[in-house]
């Protein structure tokens, strides 16, 4: 078990295979004769990896709201360079692919279950209120996606001498994604609310 654990690819590995078991096991059970890869098994399976997706992407978000930012100045200084050199690269590395991962999957869903014109329209023109409030959601996560590739992601790196920056254009770097990033942090929770209550009121 240790070899799985201590290695994050074995990990990922085990974690799905124990999905493939479990949809295996789901599948033959009592009552599920009606399973199928069929239409209905894609738009699952895209939601599925959207939300996984979204986990990747709005975690990062929170952690690096919630945790990395607030607590910056509480480092020492000869310590920052351990987060700006090391940490903070490789959250950004998963953070803008989580987004994009996400929106993908988002569209694909759906375009797959035939709203996706009706959510771009936020159902003004059907009149359909599902199509509303995820529509809102899909709008609030495209200007979250967009921020994330277009603003946050170079700004951050001026901010941490991946590209070359001087002194003055880094901190303004640093103060722009940072205002991003909590502009994000803001529109995730009511685009979380659409996304939700689109599924489960409508």
């Amino acid at each position: 078990m240790a070899a799985i654990l201590s290695n994050l690819r074995n990990t990922i590995i085990a974690g799905l295979v124990l999905t493939v078991i479990m949809v295996i096991v789901v599948s033959q059970t009592p009552g599920a004769d009606k399973f199928a890869i069929d239409h209905s098994y894609a738009a699952f399976f895209l939601r599925w990896l959207h939300v996984l997706s979204g986990v990747m992407w709005i975690g990062l978000l929170w952690y690096l709201n919630f945790v990395q930012i607030p607590n910056m100045p509480n480092i020492p200084d000869d310590q920052k360079p351990a987060i700006s050199k090391v940490i903070a690269p490789a959250v950004l590395f998963w953070f803008r692919w989580g987004a994009m991962a996400t929106i993908i999957t988002g569209l694909l869903l759906a375009w797959i279950n035939g709203y996706l014109v009706g959510a771009i329209q936020l159902g003004l023109a059907d009149g359909v209120a599902k199509h509303t409030a995820i529509g809102i959601g899909m709008w609030l996560g495209a200007i979250m996606w967009f921020n994330v590739w277009f603003v946050i992601w170079p700004n951050q790196k001026k901010a941490l001498g991946i590209v070359e920056a001087d002194a003055d254009t880094k901190a303004a770097s640093a103060r722009t994604a940072m205002l991003f990033s909590r502009t994000n942090t803001l529109l995730s929770i009511p685009m979380l609310y659409a996304m939700v209550v689109a599924q489960n009121l409508y």
